[in-house]
């Protein structure tokens, strides 16, 4: 596992483009640039547990916010969405914060560029499945913490306990902001509630067109409501 020195080298490159952008009055993403972190430091990738994620959060010295939503569902309007997560990114802090997605840069992992560019260091806590399946990891994201899961995360089959993957999300985050979302997402969010964790949900829609290809794929009728498990569960906008 990496040190906070070792870590804090690689990601310095980073802060001083920041910091001469600041000084220019430049962006750190060029205009237009259709991913701001390529070419950068390759993510850190590397199999970890609860106890691994918290070491590397308390050599920091930050607490850790979790983004959850859609992934590859994407979003019928990203814009909206990024513009929910710039507002929620704005009352935190990057010397304070550490920023955590599902490391892939679909659908919520988005955010993942938009964090970086203000600052942010990033994490990633998802199922060793991803890993296994060659799922490619955003480039944005700096540590990847690949947690020993069957499943792609939720709760498990038949039970009310979560999986290796969403409990390690839940246990190792001091607040989670939900933008629409899934079952994945839903069930990740009513556990981190239960355990005390400050939530907070943002209805979204999933990407329109996708959720009907899905459907028509797997021979089900058009589907007509696209906001997700997680609306059912935890509301209206708050």
């Amino acid at each position: 596992m990496n040190t906070p020195r070792h870590f804090a080298a690689r990601v310095r490159p980073w802060l001083f483009a920041l910091a001469l952008a600041a000084v220019f009055g430049q962006s750190a993403a060029p205009a237009g640039a259709a991913e701001p972190c390529v070419g950068g430091v390759a993510p850190h990738l590397q199999e970890a547990g609860i106890a691994d994620i918290r070491a590397f959060a308390r050599g920091q010295g930050k607490r850790i916010l979790s983004f959850v939503g859609y992934s590859a569902a994407g979003y019928e309007d990203q814009d909206a969405m990024l513009a929910e997560a710039g507002r929620v990114l704005d009352v935190h802090s990057p010397a304070r914060t550490l920023i955590n997605i599902g490391a892939t840069a679909d659908g919520i992992g988005a955010v993942y560029a938009l964090a970086r560019s203000r600052g942010f260091v990033t994490i990633g806590i998802v199922s060793s499945l991803a890993r296994d399946e060659k799922l490619p990891v955003s480039p944005c994201v700096d540590e990847v913490f690949f947690i020993k899961d069957a499943t792609w995360g939720g709760r498990l089959p038949g039970s009310r306990r979560l999986s290796p993957t969403s409990a390690a999300l839940v246990a190792v985050s001091h607040r989670v902001v939900g933008i629409g979302g899934g079952e994945v997402a839903r069930d990740e969010m009513l556990a981190a509630r239960a355990a005390g964790i400050p939530v907070r949900f943002l209805a979204a829609d999933m990407n329109h067109a996708i959720a009907r290809d899905k459907a028509r794929n797997k021979g089900q009728a058009a589907p007509v409501d696209f906001r997700g498990a997680a609306h059912g569960a935890l509301g209206v906008a708050r």
